[in-house]
């Protein structure tokens, strides 16, 4: 069972605009996840080897939210927040406790500009509320006349393989499903990309399953696409370095030694597959016409 929690704050200032994700703020409502991705940033931290055994529900977030962005929207702060930076904004206990959604309530009350990053598609459910939020959000100077939106959904992918993301990312939405939820956002008029990170090295970044990805959200129609190499960190049970290379020598034997060689000394991938990785992607972006940046 999810424990249910109290906090003292709930939206955070960031010390600077991310380049990629565009954070001015950042809104977690729940703590740990119960997507379970095993390559995700925060195993080996406090949460443990099964993040849904620590869930956390921050049972006076909205109140504290609304008392923060009051205060923030008095003395004319307003930037982009970021639902969410350490765990999904739509993990499957929000269809019981609705933080989200009752957060985007709030946030739409004081103006706000909003980037979703998500593996669900619950965010449909919101379709209303982020209409809302599009046409009547504030931006922050910098961004009036690049942005112009109020919302920024990125959905998030690894593999579009629902067999491969059930082995790393077992309690998120299927890809398939994920595809649909796009496909739903894009014709709704959103500002929509994809999170395509991390990309699995020999699964989903071969050339076959990266002209797939990019092919399939061409379709879809997508404003971006924002690539990313794999990185895994620790050497502990609960470490995501730990986790994923067991799960290759049991599901990818033969990928196995090739693995433990990229991240026998560290948590990133060879420089000269990075170098390989930049040039590839810039490839196909220019290939499918599709962005490789949030911004018009």
């Amino acid at each position: 069972m999810p424990k249910e929690i109290e906090v003292k704050s709930v939206l955070n200032k960031t010390k600077r605009r991310d380049p990629w994700f565009l954070d001015d703020y950042t809104l977690n409502l729940y703590s740990s996840c119960s997507f379970n991705c095993l390559y995700c940033y925060i195993r080996g931290s406090k949460y443990g080897a099964n993040l849904e055994e620590s869930l956390s529900i921050k049972t006076n977030a909205i109140e504290i939210l609304e008392k923060q962005l009051f205060n923030r929207a008095r003395k004319k702060q307003f930037g982009i927040i970021v639902l969410s930076s350490a765990t999904d904004p739509y993990l499957q206990l929000e269809n019981k406790y609705q933080l989200t959604r009752h957060a985007l309530e709030v946030i739409a009350k004081y103006k706000f500009p909003v980037h979703i990053i998500t593996k669900s598609d619950l965010i449909e459910r919101d379709f209303d509320l982020l209409h809302q939020i599009d046409k009547e959000a504030i931006l922050p100077r910098s961004f009036q006349e690049s942005m112009r939106r109020g919302v920024i959904i990125s959905f998030s992918f690894s593999t579009l393989n629902d067999k491969v993301a059930q082995i790393f990312e077992k309690g998120a939405t299927k890809p398939s499903l994920r595809v649909q939820a796009v496909e739903k956002a894009v014709k709704e008029g959103f500002h929509t990309g994809i999170s395509m990170m991390p990309l699995l090295p020999f699964i989903s970044d071969t050339t076959e399953h990266l002209e797939n990805l990019f092919s399939t959200f061409k379709r879809c129609d997508v404003n971006y696409i924002l690539p990313a190499t794999l990185t895994l960190y620790g050497n502990g049970a609960a470490d995501s370095k730990v986790l994923v290379l067991n799960a290759i020598a049991k599901h990818f034997p033969h990928l196995r030694s090739k693995y433990e060689k990229y991240f026998q000394y560290g948590s990133q991938m060879p420089e000269y597959y990075k170098n390989a990785f930049s040039r590839k992607m810039k490839e196909l972006s220019v290939k499918y016409k599709i962005s490789n940046t949030i911004l018009y």
